[in-house]
């Protein structure tokens, strides 16, 4: 081998710099180590919350030492920058995908037009966006109104008006208006990217993770160790509109509302009419609550909405009256009745009412009246603020303060200036919630400085004050897809992950020991430099480890061995051809070559495919398939060498195997092409009862494929999987119920529901789950115990996942075109590099044979096995690993036939069968070695990767078997069947 000292020099350096990056991991380890103790220490685990104050305390030790040198000038927080990043997997947090409503920016760009054609498309497209994922609702909309006769997007009612006026004049084309109002989209998403960057920014997550997706409008946020669900959910959703408005005492509204009840009397129907025994207390109470209403006397029927009050607001006050928060839908319908609308008065014509913030103590929530405008525009709304922190009141509240830029000081000054002289109050609204409305009694108030007050809890106040200073999202967002793993779910599994990698290495030592002898030594040293070396790179290039990417670390090592078997397995033939150890490891090294590369590289393929159309945990899985692929091919050809070449320059004699393995399978002489009609035969019944079970049982979707949520639940003590199901279908009509791993977590499916995407409708699951599952729960386990992530956490929800349903159209979709795109790419590679179609059909059909066969195995067994076996993403990563894998074996094969026929001018059947019989050690001994790893993994690595590692192994085996019964064979028939009509046309023109 040339330039020894040049690969030496290469590998030593990477080899440092690789120690170099993950020494950032070990220092970050140490420390947080450190701090978990120091809390330990600190806080005792018979004080109340304490898990929380425990991760308090840590956070505040880590923040007080961050900046302090630990070694060679690096601190915790310049090592924490350069760790090695682990997945949501391993170290727990938050995964969602928000969709910004396009229908939002639409509406605001033609300013909430009424144009029947306008919201006839808005209407259309939001229909066809439900079944029809791959197209943009901009695109949608677009073809909707194109479809609409003699409709004009630049009409003055729809995108010509005033706001637009720069950029659509009247005369323009639809497709002219079509460009303006992509481009305005394009800025309304990119500034909702912006805001929710800085709103992320500011939270305190390290190695947050925010990126588009496309042109969808849809964008990912990635937030590793996060642990509180509804906190981070109403900061990402938050729209953070914030308004100023002069508000309606209750004085002023309570002819009004007394005579809104009088008339909805008449226009609610009772479902039976009631006799209310209205007593001196009842008129009281109602001549209380509207100081100037009408005596009431005996009614035959109730009070639509004077029943609905279960407490007067104060006299004179900005409160109406407070409701029970559970009939405010029914007060807002009342209310919005054009009937009652017409009773209030001119100067309260445009009045708007909305809720206050709900008391969680009392259920109730105040109504409040705004003083609003035919615009329905606040005088002052929150894009004046340039400022806001968490701070406290006067009486120790947590509130937050706000300064204005100039322009809102101003009107601030006037606003506060009138209600100080007519002596009322000024709502302040966020996201169409009263926070306060507090009144001015010393004057006008200059300067623009405001103060938000209610009741939040600190961590309320700063993600308030942080929401506000990034300024509000252009429109609303939707959680179409959230996946929330708890830190102590994260550590147990790097906990498995790590011992499944130990044993699997072990294994794999040992083997190519046993095997090779000291070459197997050779070939060790080797595996373990490329693990640092895969390792190295992936904290270098800032890549994040999840636990289907330690998978992919493990595979690799079986991948690595492939490639040092081919290698020892050429250097043994080239020894028994009779040349000199020193010519054969030479000409082993050179003829192993071109199978090692067409191995890798059809691997390499599918896992470039994987990491394009993959998200979070599968792209982990690529993104370390494909750094392990390019370090084993670098260690095994040249490290291995390097230690080989070491080892014989003396004229030290160097055995490729053991006395055990030293024969065996020397002079194997099996004719399988004579078996390949029996292959086809067992083949054609295995594929049938596949067939037949996919057209009858089907497979198990998960929620990736067919949308809903799960969340895998643990309980202190062995719970029925049944008796969780009957309860849970009770409330959610809808459930499924399995065991995860032990007998007492269970993994529980839901549609309920499933095409709303609100934090609503999230937290009314989590409270049904909480309230169905009491009697199985601890009693001193609350609903926010239940709900939210601790470090130590052991009972409750432990992992939670919600897919939309067009996001689950467009997973399966994207699953699909990745299966068909790896065939495709595939084939095309072995074509050309074979320059045969027939050596393509071979393997495709051998990659659709393994293909059915696995599909079929989940299928019929994933009822009856102890274990989640889903069609998810995850599947579809091991459907394609699986095709890398066939591919691998059946491109040695083929590479083996070709350096065959160039050599030789024997008979193709000969050709083929010492091929496969010159390969078949090779065959045996990585498939072997990968099922030993996978095994390890598949025992040792965890609940929620059984599965995934479930198909690898099936196809493995089915692959394995294929790249000798099927991919060969099947290239044989094909090639013969082109031979016998080229002889048949040569023979009839000669008798012509």
């Amino acid at each position: 081998m040339q330039n020894k000292g040049l690969i030496k020099v290469f590998a030593i350096l990477f080899g440092l710099v690789c120690i170099y990056q993950l020494s950032f991991t070990f220092i970050t380890n140490s420390v947080e180590g450190d701090a978990k103790e120091y809390a330990i220490q600190k806080i005792d685990q018979n004080v109340a919350n304490y898990s929380d104050l425990r991760d308090q305390t840590e956070n505040q030790y880590l923040d007080s030492i961050g900046n302090e040198e630990i070694i060679a000038g690096i601190s915790y927080n310049d090592a924490k920058q350069k760790e090695l990043n682990k997945g949501l997997d391993l170290k727990g947090g938050i995964n969602v995908i928000l969709q910004i409503s396009v229908e939002d920016i639409l509406r605001d760009l033609a300013n909430s037009s009424k144009d029947p054609s306008f919201n006839k498309a808005i209407a259309d497209a939001k229909e066809a966006s439900k079944t029809n994922g791959e197209k943009t609702f901009l695109n949608l909309f677009f073809e909707k109104f194109k479809a609409i006769p003699d409709a004009k997007l630049a009409s003055p009612d729809i995108f010509g008006n005033r706001d637009l006026s720069d950029d659509v004049t009247f005369d323009m084309s639809n497709e002219q208006v079509e460009g303006v109002i992509e481009k305005k989209v394009n800025e309304s998403i990119t500034s909702a990217f912006e805001v929710l960057r800085k709103r992320i920014d500011k939270f305190g997550v390290t190695q947050p993770n925010i990126q588009r997706l496309g042109n969808s409008g849809r964008i990912l946020v990635e937030l590793p160790g996060a642990k509180d669900v509804n906190r981070i959910q109403n900061l990402l959703q938050s729209t953070a509109q914030l308004e100023f408005w002069h508000v309606f005492r209750n004085t002023e509204m309570s002819s009004f509302l007394g005579s809104a009840n009088q008339v909805l009397k008449g226009l609610v129907k009772e479902d039976k009419k009631t006799t209310v025994d209205t007593t001196t207390t009842q008129d009281s109470e109602i001549d209380d609550l509207l100081a100037d209403a009408e005596d009431s006397t005996a009614v035959e029927n109730a009070n639509p909405l004077f029943d609905l009050v279960k407490s007067p607001g104060r006299q004179g006050g900005p409160v109406l009256a407070y409701f029970s928060v559970k009939d405010t839908a029914k007060v807002n319908d009342y209310l919005s009745m054009p009937q009652v609308r017409s009773l209030l008065p001119a100067q309260q014509r445009y009045a708007k009412f909305v809720w206050g913030v709900p008391d969680d103590e009392t259920g109730t929530t105040g109504l409040y009246a705004l003083k609003a405008n035919r615009e329905n525009e606040p005088p002052l709304s929150g894009s004046v603020i340039t400022d806001a922190q968490q701070t406290y009141d006067q009486v120790g509240r947590v509130a937050v303060s706000m300064q204005m830029d100039g322009t809102g000081a101003k009107i601030w000054e006037e606003m506060t200036g009138y209600a100080s002289k007519n002596q009322t109050q000024i709502a302040i609204v966020l996201d169409n919630v009263v926070y306060s409305a507090p009144g001015v009694s010393k004057g006008a108030i200059s300067g623009g400085r405001s103060e938000i007050s209610g009741d939040f809890t600190v961590a309320e106040g700063k993600d308030l004050a942080n929401v506000l200073r990034a300024g509000k999202l252009p429109a609303s967002a939707d959680i179409v897809q959230s996946e929330v793993v708890g830190p102590s779910l994260g550590h147990e599994a790097i906990n498995s992950g790590m011992i499944s990698f130990g044993i699997a290495l072990v294994l794999v030592l040992l083997w190519m020991i046993g095997y090779y002898g000291k070459a197997g030594i050779f070939a060790d040293v080797a595996l373990i430099v490329n693990i640092l070396f895969i390792f190295g790179v992936l904290a270098g290039l800032g890549a994040v480890l999840t636990l289907p990417g330690i998978a992919g670390i493990v595979l690799t090592i079986g991948m690595s061995v492939d490639a040092n078997v081919l290698i020892f397995e050429r250097i043994r033939e080239e020894i028994d051809k009779g040349k000199s150890q020193r010519e054969a490891i030479k000409d082993g090294f050179n003829n192993a070559l071109s199978s090692i590369l067409d191995a890798n590289i059809t691997t390499g393929l599918t896992a470039v495919i994987l990491l394009i159309l993959g998200t979070g945990p599968i792209k982990g899985f690529a993104t370390t398939l494909l750094i392990g692929i390019c370090t084993s091919l670098f260690t095994a050809i040249f490290i291995t060498r390097l230690f080989i070449d070491g080892y014989g320059k003396n004229g030290k004699s160097l055995e490729f195997a053991t006395s055990a393995t030293k024969n065996l399978f020397k002079g194997f002489n099996t004719d399988f092409l004579a078996k390949r009609k029996i292959s086809y035969a067992f083949s054609g019944i295995l594929i049938l009862i596949s067939l037949g079970s996919l057209l009858t049982l089907g497979l198990n979707q998960g929620v990736d494929f067919v949308g809903g949520r799960t969340y895998t639940v643990r309980f202190d003590k062995d719970v029925s999987p049944s008796e969780v199901q009957g309860k849970l279908e009770e409330r959610f009509g809808s459930a499924e119920v399995k065991t995860f791993g032990p007998n007492n977590q269970l993994k529980i499916t839901t549609n309920y529901k499933v095409e709303e995407n609100s934090t609503s409708v999230d937290r009314e699951i989590q409270e049904g789950l909480y309230k169905s599952l009491s009697s199985y729960l601890p009693e001193s386990l609350s609903l926010n115990d239940f709900v939210n992530s601790s470090s130590d956490k052991q009972v409750g929800i432990m992992e939670y996942m919600k897919v939309g349903p067009t996001i689950a159209d467009d997973i399966k979709n994207s699953s699909y075109w990745a299966v068909i795109g790896s065939l495709i790419v595939v084939f095309l590679y072995i074509l050309l590099r074979f320059r045969k179609w027939q050596f393509s059909l071979g393997a495709v059909v051998a990659v659709f044979h393994d293909v059915l066969i696995t599909l079929g195995m989940f299928s019929l067994l994933y009822s009856v096995m102890p274990f989640n076996m889903e069609i998810n993403q995850a599947f579809i990563a091991a459907i394609l690993t699986v095709i890398g894998y066939s591919l691998n074996d059946t491109v040695v094969v083929f590479d083996r036939i070709r350096e065959y026929v160039n050599e030789h001018t024997w008979d193709l059947g000969k050709t083929v069968n010492l091929a496969l019989n010159s390969t078949l050690t090779r065959t045996l001994n990585t498939s072997l070695t990968t099922l030993v790893v996978l095994l390890a993994i598949f025992i040792f690595g965890g609940e929620s990767i059984r599965g995934f590692m479930f198909a690898l192994i099936v196809g493995v085996v089915v692959g394995t078997y294929s790249s000798i019964f099927i991919a060969t064979p099947i290239m044989f028939d094909s090639v013969k069947k082109k031979s016998s009509i080229k002889s048949k046309n040569k023979d009839t023109q000669e008798e012509v």
